[in-house]
């Protein structure tokens, strides 16, 4: 067994751990930082996995690394998992025997892909979850290696895979609980438009149904469904969205509930710990308590807690936004977007509108469809979202 200090430890590798540490740099130029990553690559921007690395030529890999060793001086440990954390020692260990000290740490863990309730004889090889750079280079070989490919799941990581794949001209079927693709957070109309798209581009929708069981191996997938149907593919991919990755903060005695418990300037409940990112249950300053799990807020989380980390006692004042892309249509949002809520649709035309969600009367969600540069004034309304009506927000953000 061995042992090293680091000044700033950091667990988990993804894009937090790079804006963490450039944050650390801002304040601190030469206070040593570790990263334990549990991935096989250094960080790298992720939503180039499911978007442009599909659809722009332009995009090459050699844009996805972020450079984080390079430009920060951080030593990173790959393929190597931190399995617990001693507070009151200032230690972690990891599944390599080892025990790292630290002055100030970051758990910035994020999430483990949910996995397909089926019986996968190839490995992993035809039966995939999608999170990584790994991932995202064994899907690619796949698409081009057989014909039909099926995507479980409707929400954003599912839509994204799915119209990644018949972009690529790969035989698309995608399975979905919902009646209408889109309809949990889409007004009814705008979910039928939504999945038109993906009917349009041949995208075979397999609506209500939930993936029970089934099997995978080298000769393809079948899938058993709720409702007694099957669905067979050469190959499937879960886009299931993620487990919090919370176990190590909660055995380390960490306030835990949706996520990590942290003040606003990042902390968790025992002094020099801190977290960031999808695991992070934070204040935001007009929506309240939260855990987000998109990238705006990985960015902008990161480099405030590894500001702090160095000491510069900052709140996180940010209210991220998170977006999609799916055969050229980008949407944005701010807040909470739930159809079950009472919404107001104001469209310029047919293609460009937005669509507030109302709770008990208060505005709490703001979704910008194909209307760009509009993010600062949907959060100015959700900050004023007690004192606005209806006939207020009509006319309220335009596109530009």
């Amino acid at each position: 067994m061995s042992s090293t200090h680091f000044d700033y430890l950091i667990v988990g590798g993804g894009m937090v751990a790079d804006t963490a540490a450039r944050g650390i740099r801002e304040v601190d130029a030469a206070g040593t930082i570790g990263i334990v990553s549990d991935d096989v690559d250094e960080p790298y921007t992720r939503p180039a996995l499911s978007k442009k690395l599909w659809t722009d030529e332009e995009f090459t890999w050699d844009q996805v690394p972020l450079g984080t060793a390079d430009d920060t001086g951080a030593q990173i440990l790959l393929s190597t998992r931190a399995i617990a954390v001693r507070p009151d020692a200032h230690e972690v260990d990891t599944d390599a025997g080892d025990t790292i000290t630290y002055t100030r740490l970051l758990l910035a863990t994020g999430g483990t892909p949910i996995p397909l309730p089926v019986d996968d004889r190839t490995d992993g090889e035809r039966a995939l979850s999608f999170r990584t750079a790994e991932d995202y280079r064994r899907l690619r070989a796949l698409a081009k290696d057989v014909d039909r490919i099926a995507v479980v799941g409707g929400g954003y990581i599912g839509s994204e895979l799915a119209a990644a794949l018949a972009q690529n001209d790969v035989d698309t079927v995608l399975i979905h609980t919902g009646s209408v693709l889109g309809d949990a957070v889409f007004p009814p109309a705008l979910a039928e438009r939504f999945e038109a798209l993906f009917r349009d581009h041949g995208v075979e929708i397999v609506a209500g149904s939930k993936v029970t069981g089934g099997e995978v191996d080298a000769t393809g997938t079948r899938l058993e469904l709720e409702n007694g149907d099957e669905v067979r593919a050469d190959a499937v991919v879960s886009g299931l969205g993620i487990q919090v990755a919370g176990d190590l903060a909660e055995n380390a005695g960490l306030d835990v509930g949706d996520g990590v418990v942290v003040d606003a300037q990042l902390r968790t409940s025992v002094d020099d710990v801190f977290a960031a990112g999808d695991v992070a249950s934070y204040p935001d300053r007009i929506l309240g308590r939260r855990r987000v799990e998109h990238v705006d807020n990985a960015n902008e989380m990161g480099k405030a807690a590894g500001r702090n980390l160095a000491g510069a006692r900052e709140p996180y004042t940010h209210t991220p936004y998170y977006y999609s892309a799916v055969f050229g249509v980008r949407y944005e949002a701010v807040g909470t977007l739930d159809a079950s809520l009472e919404t107001v649709e104001d469209w310029a035309d047919a293609d460009r509108g937005v669509v507030y969600y109302l709770d008990d009367g208060r505005v709490v969600g703001v979704l910008l469809w194909a209307v760009e540069d509009a993010r600062d004034a949907a959060r100015a309304v959700l900050a004023e979202g007690d004192t606005l009506t209806r006939d207020d927000l009509i006319g309220r953000i335009r596109p530009a």
